[in-house]
C-alpha cells in the first residue's frame, strides 16, 4: 500500500466518520415527537439530556442510542470498508483510521453540517466510537457516567467523569500492552473534546447554578 493510499483512506476517514456524526439524531427524532426543535429549548444541544428536558424519556433514550451508534459506525467503517486488513495495511494503521473517523465522528455531531454547525457534546457518540475499540474502556466509562449521576443527579458532571475514566482505562491498557495507542490517543483527545464542550456546565457546577436531572428546561 503507497503513502498516497494510505492518506486517502485516512482522509475518507476522517470524512466519513464527520458525514456519520453530523447526522441530526435529534432534530430528527423532535419532528418525529410533536414536531419539536431541541435547539429551541433548555441547552439549545441536540444530545440525549436536552431531548429529556424537552421531549421524555422515550424521544431522549432513542437518540441516545441513535447518537451511540453513529459513534459505531464511524469506527467500524473505517475498520471494515475504508482500512480492511490486506497486504501493506497494518493493525496500527486500521487502529489510527478507527481513531480518525472516531474524533470525526464526535466533531460531526457537536458541529454538524446538517443543521448550521449546531449539535451535541459528543458523549454518546464519543461512547459508541469507545464500545466498538474497546468494550472493557466503554464499560468502565458507563460506571463513570453512572454513579455520579446517581449520587449527584448531575448528567454533565456524569458526562465529564465517563470520558475522563475512559481515557484513563485505555491508557493503563496501551501502557500494559493490552491496547494499540491509536485508540488510547483518541479516548484521550475525546475526552478533552467532550470535557471542553462542557465548559458552560463546570460553570454553572462550580457556581451551583447547573440543573439536575429531573429538572425541566427553561
Amino acid at each position: 500500500m503507497s503513502t498516497g493510499e494510505i492518506i486517502a483512506r485516512y482522509a475518507a476517514a476522517a470524512i466519513v466518520g464527520y458525514l456519520v456524526g453530523s447526522i441530526p439524531n435529534g432534530v430528527l427524532v423532535g419532528k418525529l415527537f410533536g414536531n419539536r426543535d431541541p435547539r429551541a429549548h433548555g441547552s439549545g444541544k441536540t444530545g440525549t439530556t436536552n431531548v429529556l428536558r424537552t421531549l421524555g424519556v422515550g424521544p431522549a433514550a432513542l437518540v441516545m442510542v441513535l447518537d451511540t451508534t453513529k459513534g459505531v459506525a464511524a469506527v467500524l467503517l473505517a475498520r471494515f470498508v475504508l482500512f480492511p486488513a490486506q497486504p501493506g495495511a497494518t493493525a496500527t494503521m486500521q487502529a489510527w483510521a478507527e481513531a480518525i473517523a472516531g474524533l470525526a465522528a464526535i466533531l460531526g455531531h457537536n458541529y454538524s453540517i446538517f443543521i448550521r454547525f449546531a449539535g451535541g457534546r459528543g458523549v454518546a457518540t464519543g461512547g459508541g466510537a469507545i464500545l466498538a475499540m474497546n468494550p472493557l474502556a466503554f464499560v468502565c466509562s458507563v460506571f463513570g457516567l453512572i454513579v455520579p449521576i446517581v449520587v449527584t443527579r448531575y448528567v454533565s458532571l456524569g458526562s465529564i467523569i465517563a470520558s475522563a475514566t475512559a481515557a484513563i482505562v485505555a491508557t493503563a491498557l496501551a501502557v500494559t500492552g493490552h491496547e494499540v495507542w491509536p485508540h488510547a490517543v483518541f479516548m484521550i483527545l475525546g475526552a478533552a473534546f467532550v470535557i471542553v464542550s462542557h465548559g458552560d456546565n463546570i460553570q454553572r457546577l462550580l457556581a451551583g447554578t447547573e440543573r439536575r436531572l429531573g429538572q425541566p428546561s427553561t
